[in-house]
């Protein structure tokens, strides 16, 4: 049977870094007391060092929000209807530079047949897949499929496709993008909870190129797990004021429990410490040191994990490409290894390949 490769993957992200400015306007945010000093506490631990944003922020006198654009104006947030047009704006621009870098040949361009594109942070039509199509003057007719509004995990689900795609099509070449803007999506609020879920969320893209040509990372198996009583935990809707994300502050302990007990079915009965290559979704430091704890991994197994979070933050559906990319970069052939991302449900979406 044809085994899919993921044969090369492409990273970037926006300009402007956000993270020490987002810092001083949400503790600005808070009202004086406990929340506060617990949030600054948080930005100490999170082990996020940059993260960027087409938001271009600029310093002030009085350490209040003030961007270039005048996007997020202290009393006055953008409407949704608002914050689609940034995203119709930028998001293109982030997705050309992802692309660019995947430095495709011309010949490669002519081989593509399919187009998959995933985001949660925004939608337009004629969108996102049009714009790799006419970036890259693909065939018009190349398939395309929008893959919209389920997170970080949307990213496995893309790999899932095209793994089916090229399997039933041999011949096939798929161009997978994630791109998100979770930045668009800041809220002006005193809910330490949200508050905190911003301060590690970031922009970035990913383009990738999935085939049957026997080169970068051979995909073996997928298998979603969910955990029952939890859909409560990660909630993503459509305000009036952007998309409202509730991301609870018990989902690093909920993953941890269900990995604890069910570990062995995501590396298919093999023992985690056996796997050499772990792509984890770095959804936060917690995150991180739940997976860890919970399967018994060695420090350095989610090194490319943390070192996605430090420089980037989370990016949503973007940033397990990020960790993949920097696997591939060192893999040997023959390794093993384990993708994993989680979002609503509460569910991990996992992935097994091997380097070819």
């Amino acid at each position: 049977m044809t085994t899919a490769h993921i044969n090369r993957i492409a990273t970037a992200v926006p300009t402007f870094d956000v993270h020490q400015a987002f810092i001083s306007f949400a503790t600005g945010l808070l009202p004086e007391g406990t929340n506060k000093k617990l949030f600054k506490r948080m930005a100490r631990l999170c082990a996020i060092e940059h993260r960027f944003s087409f938001v271009n922020p600029l310093p002030t006198d009085d350490g209040r929000w003030k961007d270039a654009e005048s996007i997020y104006e202290p009393g006055s947030f953008p409407s949704t209807a608002r914050r689609m047009q940034f995203f119709e704006r930028f998001a293109p621009q982030l997705a050309r530079a992802a692309l660019n870098r995947l430095e495709l040949t011309s010949e490669e361009r002519r081989s593509i047949t399919h187009v998959i594109v995933t985001s949660c942070t925004g939608l337009y039509a004629p969108g996102l897949d049009f714009e790799v199509v006419n970036h890259l003057g693909l065939n018009p007719s190349v398939e395309r499929t929008m893959i919209g509004f389920m997170g970080c995990y949307a990213a496995i689900n893309a790999l899932k496709s095209a793994h089916h795609i090229v399997r039933s099509e041999p011949e096939a070449h798929v161009l997978v993008l994630n791109l998100e803007l979770c930045s668009l999506h800041f809220q002006e609020t005193e809910a330490l909870e949200q508050v905190l879920s911003f301060l590690v969320f970031a922009d970035g893209c990913a383009a990738s190129l999935v085939s049957a040509d026997p080169t970068g990372l051979a995909i073996d198996s997928f298998l979603a797990v969910s955990i029952p009583a939890t859909s409560h935990l990660i909630t993503w809707r459509i305000g009036e004021l952007g998309f409202d994300m509730q991301l609870s502050g018990e989902v690093p302990g909920e993953i941890g429990r269900a990995l604890k007990d069910d570990g062995r079915q995501v590396t298919r009965g093999a023992d985690p410490d056996s796997i050499d290559l772990w792509a984890v979704h770095p959804g936060g430091r917690s995150i991180l040191d739940s997976v860890e704890k919970a399967l018994s991994l060695k420090p350095e197994a989610l090194m490319s994990s943390r070192d996605v979070l430090a420089r980037y933050g989370n990016m949503s559906s973007a940033t397990v490409m990020f960790v993949m990319h920097e696997i591939m970069q060192h893999a040997q052939a023959g390794q093993t290894g384990c993708a994993m991302s989680f979002g609503p449900g509460l569910t991990a979406e996992t992935m097994l390949f091997h380097a070819a």
